[in-house]
């Protein structure tokens, strides 16, 4: 038999049961609320008063250096001001004349042919003053007073600003006819002249029309430090890795030419012929590659293969010799 379900009142269902009483137990009293107000107060005064004191402290500091330039700007008297502005101008402008105002005082001439066929001549203008040891070089070198001329001999190098000379070589016929006639082929007291002159001109030497005298090499690798055997001990020596110039290669610069400070010194300008320069710069040349990922990576390894490849860089594709040279009276 199935028993029937039963059926509340509608009261019980309305009214939840009762919640037993919980006893009343006493309770600690909370503190009152002026001390946490006495609190916060005390606090925002606090931080008011360390701003204030802070803002006073960097208005102090913030002044006295505006004092002291004021006293230092009182001290210094006008006169000394105007004498400090004028300065820097009268020193570019020495350092410009001693570069500029050079006086020619010995005359050589170059005949140039490209390709067989005759370009022209170039007159040069010597500074004999100036520069007595590189004027000296360059003069028995273009009259063969020292064995050696220039005659028949090429430009290796052309380039948008300036052209150079291959000169002579430190080694093979020349090296021997010049060790019999005394020619030198050292460039020490050229490097010494080469530093006073760079002390007198403060400016760009190798300007437009000058002739130079190549006498260093700034990129020459500094010399190999290695220890020897000798007599039962071991010693350093200094092994030289280059060879350098030798005071006979010669620039001639088609426009100013800051590159050659470095290693041309300055012996004389070109006085006519300047489109006979100009003409030799336009001579097609082997392109210069050294923006090449390869060429890089083997120059940095020390590749033999890429410092041939540099020596070839802006070489002329035509023949340019000096036909003939000498002095002019």
């Amino acid at each position: 038999m199935l028993h029937k379900p039963k059926l509340l009142p509608s009261s019980q269902l309305l009214h939840p049961p009762s919640l037993p009483q919980i006893k009343n137990t006493p309770i600690t009293p909370s503190p009152p609320i002026t001390k946490q107000t006495h609190l916060k107060l005390s606090r925002r005064n606090l931080a008011l008063c360390a701003n204030s004191s802070l803002l006073l402290l960097l208005g102090s500091q913030t002044l006295q250096p505006l004092d002291h330039t004021k006293a230092l700007a009182e001290e210094i008297p006008p006169e000394a001001e105007t004498n400090t502005i004028d300065e820097k101008p009268e020193e570019e402008s020495s350092g410009n004349t001693g570069c500029t105002n050079k006086v020619s005082t010995k005359k050589a001439f170059l005949d140039i042919s490209i390709d067989g066929d005759p370009a022209g001549r170039i007159v040069i203008g010597l500074y004999g003053d100036d520069a007595p040891v590189g004027t000296a070089r360059f003069s028995n070198l273009v009259s063969g007073a020292a064995g050696i001329t220039y005659r028949r001999k090429e430009f290796v190098k052309i380039t948008p600003s300036y052209v150079q000379h291959g000169g002579m070589r430190s080694y093979g016929v020349d090296a021997e006819i010049a060790n019999r006639t005394g020619g030198d082929l050292t460039n020490q007291s050229l490097v010494l002249e080469w530093e006073r002159e760079n002390g007198k001109c403060l400016g760009t030497k190798n300007l437009a029309g000058t002739i130079g005298i190549i006498v260093r090499d700034p990129l020459k690798p500094p010399p190999k430090v290695k220890l020897v055997a000798r007599k039962g001990k071991l010693e350093i020596d200094q092994e030289e890795v280059g060879i350098e110039p030798n005071g006979t290669e010669f620039v001639m610069s088609i426009k100013d030419s800051p590159e050659l400070d470095a290693s041309a010194l300055v012996v004389g300008r070109v006085l006519e012929g300047m489109e006979v320069v100009k003409r030799i710069g336009q001579v097609k040349t082997v392109q210069e590659n050294t923006s090449s990922p390869y060429f890089r990576v083997a120059k940095l390894i020390g590749d033999k293969r890429a410092v041939v490849a540099e020596r070839g860089f802006n070489r002329p594709y035509s023949k340019v010799l000096v036909t003939n040279c000498g002095l002019l009276d």
